[in-house]
């Protein structure tokens, strides 16, 4: 994902395109290659109660590329990237509503620590234009950034939050209702094209009646922006997450992946030359992982009794009547 941020974030910047028509090119593209690999219409037909919550997955995901697009144009990559571990706020308030015992104020805590996480990434502190610990930091163009900073705190911050809540939403659905990975996969082109379709009209409306008015200098490539989002942000993402869930065991919005994507981060904002934060992008991904922790803990009471009654329902073996005397 971290190779099609760049191209994505420099071409909506600088081109000033409509975001709804970039993701409709983008899903569009997606979908044809979706279609090609996975082949949904072969094999044994797929029921109703798979395609209808496939197809809900599919506005929900159009909605959440939307949100995603827009908050990549707005806070830029660091900060979209860390919003969309918001997910796990829902996987905390879930959790919340059963706890029970001391485990209510960890679960609270947590949540803190992650509205204090976003709240320094709205801040900047990952920026060394706004961080407080870049001490050798300029001052220069102190309105744009006055500017800038009021529009972060304002509503900015809340689109890739918001983006990653509905994402995690879709990860639920599509767990719920596909249990084979073959399954998984073709489920998941149906929903791709059945966003590109909810999507269409709007960008058709967007096309026609709107103008776009480049804001600045194109940097980069229209194309690669477009081949990149398709291969890296909708396609082998997929793959990507599904071999870390299935095979490696490792949950989307957890703390083993908020430090592989942190270490991709780093390397990624120092290859660029981007105004990064190092000290300051530590900071606040720490406390996002730390409150994913604390949120998402669970009792070793209840994962032991969990594990005995298992044992009891599962890998107990079966009576022998023939050894019970008559």
């Amino acid at each position: 994902m971290l190779l099609m941020l760049l191209p994505a974030y420099h071409y909506v910047i600088a081109r000033g395109v409509s975001l709804t028509f970039f993701c409709f090119v983008c899903l569009l593209g997606s979908a044809a290659l979706f279609s090609a690999l996975q082949r949904p219409w072969r094999g044994r037909p797929l029921p109703n109660s798979l395609l209808m919550p496939a197809v809900v997955n599919g506005f929900v995901m159009a909605f959440s590329l939307l949100l995603w697009a827009n908050g990549l144009r707005n806070c830029g990559p660091v900060r979209t990237i860390l919003g969309e571990y918001a997910g796990a706020v829902l996987g905390a308030i879930s959790t919340l509503l059963f706890s029970r015992n001391g485990l209510v104020w960890r679960r609270i805590g947590g949540l803190l620590a992650m509205c204090a996480a976003y709240y320094f990434l709205s801040q900047g502190w990952a920026m060394s234009s706004y961080s407080p610990f870049s001490f050798g930091a300029t001052t220069v163009k102190a309105e744009t950034v006055e500017r800038e900073e009021g529009l972060i705190k304002s509503s900015s911050m809340l689109l890739p939050a918001m983006s990653g809540i509905l994402a995690a939403i879709r990860r639920i659905i599509s767990r719920r209702v596909s249990t084979k990975n073959h399954a998984k996969k073709r489920l998941h082109a149906v929903t791709v094209a059945a966003a590109t379709c909810f999507i269409f009209p709007f960008a058709m409306f967007k096309l026609a009646v709107g103008k776009q008015h480049p804001s600045s200098e194109p940097h980069g490539s229209a194309a690669w922006a477009y081949i990149s989002t398709i291969l890296f942000g909708v396609v082998l993402i997929f793959y990507v997450d599904t071999f870390v869930e299935d095979r490696l065991h490792i949950v989307v919005a957890s703390p083993t992946h908020i430090v592989v994507t942190g270490v991709g981060i780093i390397i990624f904002e120092y290859i660029y030359g981007m105004d990064f934060s190092l000290l300051g992008f530590l900071v606040c991904a720490t406390v996002l992982g730390l409150g994913i922790y604390e949120a998402t803990a669970t009792d070793p009471n209840n994962r032991d009794l969990d594990q005995g009654n298992s044992f009891l329902k599962e890998d107990r073996p079966p009576l022998n009547m023939s050894t019970l005397p008559s």
